[in-house]
């Protein structure tokens, strides 16, 4: 049979189809892991930039467990962000921040305490800049910059300044090395707080 001339196309065929069904399975069975993941990614680092203190070494089910009870969200009447409660009261806003990083996009959240000014605190979930430079935005020396941080008028509520310049109650240093990386990661901040502040004010400013 194998010398028949439809024998390598039907050989192809089957061969394509066995290992395409095995991938297919794969793929299913792999998804609601991935999509745990993500989740718990997303939810951590909604905690993170609210300063909402976790366990050491929290598993995915102790920070969804912390983020269903402290957290509530995105809300659109607080114009997309997720909001941390105390007391029955708003205590800060986790607003999304994505963009077009260096090399690929860079997803997190800046925290924004109740007066809508003050930073609690950033956080990244998804990036892919060049480990020992832009990546070095995920690690607290950077990070922590913008804890207290006040959050100014205009359209650049936050500036990224060079390493060793002045800086002001809006400003922090950018990562040393990654001059690229903490350009793009400026405009993806100020885009997101002034989309924040549109929804937030087209929402009725989020009252309550």
């Amino acid at each position: 049979m194998r010398d028949k001339p439809w024998y390598p196309v039907l050989y192809m065929f089957v061969m394509t189809a066995f290992f395409s069904s095995i991938l297919i399975g794969l793929a299913r069975f792999t998804r609601d892991r991935v999509e745990l993941n993500e989740r718990s990614a997303v939810e951590r680092a909604v905690l993170e930039c609210l300063a909402v203190e976790l366990p050491a070494r929290a598993s995915s089910l102790e920070v969804h467990r912390v983020f269903l009870d402290r957290v509530s969200g995105p809300v659109p009447a607080y114009g997309g962000a997720y909001v941390l409660r105390e007391g029955g009261k708003v205590a800060a806003y986790a607003v999304p921040l994505d963009g077009k990083g260096y090399w690929d996009r860079i997803k997190g959240f800046i925290g924004i305490a109740s007066d809508k000014r003050t930073v609690t605190g950033i956080s990244f979930y998804e990036q892919k800049e060049t480990p020992g430079l832009g990546a070095e935005i995920v690690q607290p020396p950077f990070r922590s910059q913008f804890t207290g941080k006040r959050i100014a008028d205009g359209r650049s509520p936050i500036g990224i300044m060079p390493v060793g310049a002045a800086l002001g109650p809006s400003k922090v240093h950018a990562v040393t090395g990654a001059t690229q990386t903490s350009t793009r990661l400026e405009k993806i901040i100020n885009d997101g707080l002034l989309r924040w502040r549109s929804d937030l004010a087209s929402a009725g400013g989020g009252q309550g």
